[in-house]
């Protein structure tokens, strides 16, 4: 059992030919086929192989043909151009292929275009339109919208050259919140109070005494119990309620008093009683000589 096959090709020139091949030339997984097997059934035409451009139209079969051959498409050799557009739809006619109207109606364009520039032109009718200014605008319209296709092809496209990345978040599941008994919320209230006891500090008070006032303060003592201008025994200005920062207060006031010389002291006695006094005209001077002197030798 042997069948021949058809394989239709585009030769260089642009014309269509068909050969015959035998069966001895289909390979099989590298080997080859000497014949059909005999339980093999293999529709009619059904290893015919189509060797062709894939076009959207007869103006897209047109332009490729006027492409190919670089021919200006404002000076198309119409003659060629139809030879080689019936040879086109003679080959499909010829493989059982049904062809769409508009090629046919195409080819029936070009025959007319072609019988119309064989024919001769009279002097008086040398104004007449070319016959081809109908098809070259189509043509020009139809590669325009071509080329804005293929453009627009070229651009990014999504699910072609982008793909969009979804991320679904994983759900939330809700814990139920425990119940919380009484006894727990005192225990836990307890252990913040046992907390807080290991965090106590010392609170430091500021006292209100101030020099500048306790210093009036001895003063006005002095005025008030020696009227006379005697001694003021040194101990009879403290008062041991106000503690040892009264105390402190009390002794700085006294030895300030004394460095303005509003006051006096005096000792009768080594390690005897001390006592205050109003500042006699003495030591007065003796001060104003002393703070001469200190100023001198600072200058």
């Amino acid at each position: 059992m042997s069948r021949d096959f058809s394989l239709v090709e585009e030769q260089q020139d642009g014309r269509i030919d068909s050969s015959p091949i035998s069966i001895k030339d289909i390979l099989i997984e590298g080997e080859q086929l000497d014949e059909l097997p005999k339980d093999l059934y293999i529709p009619p035409d059904a290893l015919k192989v189509i060797l062709e451009n894939t076009f959207e139209g007869p103006l897209d079969l047109l332009l490729y043909l006027i492409r190919r051959q670089n021919l200006d498409i404002l000076n198309i050799e119409i003659a060629e151009i139809t030879k080689q557009y019936m040879s086109y739809v003679e080959m499909m006619r010829s493989i059982n292929l049904e062809l769409a109207a508009e090629y046919l109606v195409m080819a029936a364009m070009l025959a007319e275009i072609k019988s119309r520039m064989l024919l001769p032109r009279h002097e008086e009718y040398e104004d007449e339109d070319d016959p081809r200014a109908e098809l070259i605008r189509r043509l020009q319209e139809y590669e325009q919208f071509k080329q804005a296709a293929e453009d627009i092809g070229e651009l990014p496209r999504l699910e072609r050259d982008i793909n969009l990345v979804e991320i679904a978040a994983p759900e939330r599941s809700e814990r139920p919140e425990p119940e919380v008994e009484l006894q727990s919320l005192l225990i836990a209230f307890s252990d913040v109070l046992k907390r807080a006891e290991l965090f106590n500090s010392h609170h430091i008070q500021r006292e209100p005494l101030s020099i500048r006032e306790r210093m009036t303060s001895v003063l006005d003592s002095l005025y008030s119990i020696s009227e006379d201008g005697e001694f003021v025994e040194f101990s009879t200005l403290f008062d041991v309620k106000e503690g040892r920062l009264g105390v402190v207060i009390t002794l700085m006031a006294v030895l300030e008093l004394i460095k303005e010389m509003l006051i006096g002291i005096v000792q009768s006695e080594p390690y005897g009683e001390i006592y205050i006094c109003h500042p006699s005209e003495k030591i007065i001077e003796e001060r104003a000589i002393e703070r001469i002197d200190d100023m001198s030798e600072g200058q």
